[in-house]
């Protein structure tokens, strides 16, 4: 057998007890887990006592090898839980819609603008189909696969390697001699039509549910915990990009190691052995490239596998540096989505959400319809206005698209249809929830609750975003229990979430409860008590600061302690902690309003210190942090000659620096541009080091 010399234990030496036993560990628990987890046994009662056996022989002979995870010591097999998390190397980024042609020419324009192009210069796109799965990474170290993740949320996926193995479109090993040292391929796992009807069809004889459509079956299939499961789906596999490559060529590290083009690398992808989204199509007219789009569209459904729309993507890879990316997009890519399908449906009745900024929101409750492979039986009428201006009314008959293939919304209301004893809708003027007064300030759309923190809505769903998948992320606390814990008064602020651990006996006894969801539950809370700064920030739920805005917040103050004292310092608008807040490109005066705001209402720092006592929020690290420019505060003046101002700040960004709008006594260095401004003279006062373009590049390039 495999892993086992066929001395006898007498005979062995301790390397060799060594190397057994911890073969013997490793077998012993995978058939384990196929006896008690999966019912799947492939050993005979007799081969397994032998195992056994052999490895409390060698224990005996020699006790000082015994392993913390002896076989000898546990009884069964351990439950197998969630998957493990894996952060990605690089991030794992979503892309940016469109959705007409305009939306795509425009896309080109603001490409050309932020590289500079002049005029008359093309750039060459390539167009490939976005096929709907679910996105996963795959790690080949020296061309042999030894790791697999989902995107997740971007920087943190979960570790499905077992389950990405049952795929036959995964080369376990690349087929090529020149393969880099580290090549991380990114693509699709999705499922054929065929194979999803099929699978419909067996899940309806089982009496199981049925998916709703092809990704969703995919999804489910991937994150099964009994990879046999998996491999009896017949999932499919995509490449479509990449991650990190690590490919050395004597000394020197290949700047494209798949070569100079996306057309190259697919080549280079598809020669190590991997499936790719053809057909595509390569152009710098955009006309050509709308004309592929409409030529998928028009076959969109002789299709074996269903999309969601075409991809159009920078065809060169210098380019695609230069661009870069956004905090949740590249700059070279984009999404052009399908049309929206639609439906007709009768409005039952018009509730109102009200969001966790007090937002009073319309919402048509629809009679269920299925639109584009998706139950939709609710959609959004989006503001007071909107319900005016469209003139929906509950008994309607109307017609239901899903934006983006996404967001139900109603297109328009059949009138011929309307009864005749229809009364238009009469918006609250007070909060249904508790009572307060909804006001609408002057010009804005939306009327919103005054009940701020006494609205039991906008407290839920203040919870709610703190622990979403952008914010906490904590894994099983869902929506449905953080409404029922803020009711039953088991979790009214953020802090009392990680106090949970105190009611381990109060949770239990709930209705659906028990010992191991209670454990589950727990053990995800523990594991976010430590969070990243960007993350934290973001999850406060602070008016206009999304994503974006609190990793620039983040970047520029570097720790909590010192964005909470800047922010409380701020509050008096001629200090430099309001001119440093304001400075930070892309922070404007409305968002240092809200955030000022926030940070001097007593409830929030009241929030914030019990917060303090239970988390730990980690200082904010940057990717580019071992640059000469990580750190340090950049502001930009003048037309610039080889770059353009956006790429030079993204560039600056990227490196980890500090990108402000004006010159301030934080300030380490300004470049100088063509037809500089005041801001020379204002450096010059604060004694900034002052570089010309060449110069900027000459530092950025030691």
């Amino acid at each position: 057998m495999i892993g086992l010399t066929k001395k006898e234990v007498a005979l062995l030496s301790e390397a060799e007890a060594r190397t057994e036993l911890i073969w013997l560990a490793d077998e012993i628990s995978r058939h384990d887990d196929l006896y008690y987890n999966r019912s799947a046994p492939v050993l005979s009662d007799g081969d397994y006592d032998m195992l056994r056996r052999r490895n409390a022989l060698i224990e005996s002979q020699f006790p000082h090898l015994k392993r913390i995870d002896t076989p000898s010591q546990r009884v069964g097999a351990s439950v197998r839980g969630a998957f493990p998390k894996i952060q990605h190397s690089q991030p794992m980024l979503s892309l940016d819609n469109a959705f007409s042609s305009k939306d795509v020419t425009d896309f080109v324009s603001r490409l050309s603008r932020f590289l500079g192009l002049l005029e008359g210069t093309s750039v060459e796109l390539v167009a490939e189909p976005k096929v709907d799965g679910l996105s996963a990474s795959l790690r080949y170290e020296n061309g042999i696969f030894v790791l697999g993740a989902t995107r997740g949320d971007g920087t943190e996926g979960e570790d499905v390697t077992t389950n990405l193995l049952t795929i036959e479109d995964i080369p376990k090993k690349l087929h090529s001699l020149d393969v880099p040292k580290v090549l991380e391929v990114r693509g699709e796992v999705h499922m054929k039509k065929d194979d999803f009807h099929h699978l419909n069809k067996i899940r309806t004889r089982s009496d199981e549910p049925v998916f709703s459509n092809p990704r969703n079956a995919a999804a489910g299939s991937l994150r099964q915990l009994d990879s046999s499961i998996t491999a009896g789906r017949r999932l499919h596999f995509f490449a479509y990009g990449w991650g990190e490559i690590l490919q050395m060529d004597g000394e020197r590290q290949l700047e494209y190691p798949l070569g100079e083009t996306l057309i190259e690398a697919r080549s280079r992808l598809s020669a190590f052995g991997f499936v790719l989204n053809d057909p595509v199509c390569v152009a710098s007219d955009v006309a050509e490239i709308i004309s592929y789009y409409d030529d998928i569209v028009s076959n969109r459904a002789s299709l074996p596998f269903d999309l969601d729309g075409v991809v159009y993507k920078v065809n060169r890879l210098d380019w695609q540096s230069r661009l870069g990316s956004m905090s949740r997009s590249p700059r070279w890519a984009i999404a052009h989505k399908f049309p929206a399908e639609r439906a007709i449906s009768l409005v039952e009745q018009i509730t109102i959400q009200v969001g966790r900024m007090g937002a009073l929101t319309p919402v048509a409750e629809l009679s269920p319809v299925t639109i584009g492979g998706v139950v939709v039986s609710r959609a959004t009428l989006h503001n007071e206005d909107e319900v005016h201006r469209k003139d929906v009314r509950a008994g309607d008959t109307v017609v239901v698209q899903r934006a983006g293939d996404v967001i139900p919304q109603i297109v328009e209301v059949v009138l011929k249809k309307r009864k005749k004893n229809s009364q238009p809708f009469v918006f609250p003027q007070k909060c249904p929830v508790c009572g307060s007064a909804a006001t609408r300030g002057s010009g804005e759309a939306v009327r919103r609750c005054t009940g701020g923190l006494v609205c039991p809505a906008q407290a839920i769903q203040r919870l709610r975003h703190f622990i979403g998948r952008d914010g906490f992320d904590i894994e099983g606390f869902g929506k449905k229990q953080v409404e029922e814990f803020w009711h039953d008064r088991l979790v009214r602020t953020p802090a009392d979430i990680f106090r949970l651990k105190d009611q381990n006996k109060t949770l239990e006894a709930r209705d659906g409860w028990g010992d191991v969801s209670v454990r589950n539950l727990l053990s995800a809370i523990e594991a976010r008590r430590s969070i990243s700064l960007e993350r934290f920030i973001y999850a406060l739920g602070i008016p206009q600061i999304g994503q974006t805005n609190a990793r620039l917040l983040a970047r520029n103050y570097g720790s909590l302690k010192s964005f909470t004292g800047s922010m409380l310092e701020a509050e008096d608008v001629a200090s430099t902690a309001y001119q440093n807040l304001i400075s930070i490109d892309g922070v404007g005066d409305q968002a240092a309003a809200r955030l000022i705001g926030f940070f001097l209402e007593p409830h929030n720092q009241e929030v914030l210190a019990e917060l303090a006592e239970e988390i730990d929020v980690e200082n904010f690290i940057d990717a580019g942090r071992k640059s000469v420019v990580a750190g340090k505060v950049v502001v930009f003046t003048g037309s610039l000659s080889t770059m353009t101002r956006a790429e030079a700040k993204a560039q600056a960004q990227t490196l980890g620096a500090k990108v402000a709008g004006s010159v301030s006594n934080k300030t380490d260095y300004l470049v100088l541009g063509a037809e500089a401004g005041s801001k020379l003279e204002k450096a010059r006062t604060f004694d900034v080091k002052i570089l010309n373009e060449k110069e900027w590049r000459e530092l950025l390039g030691s």
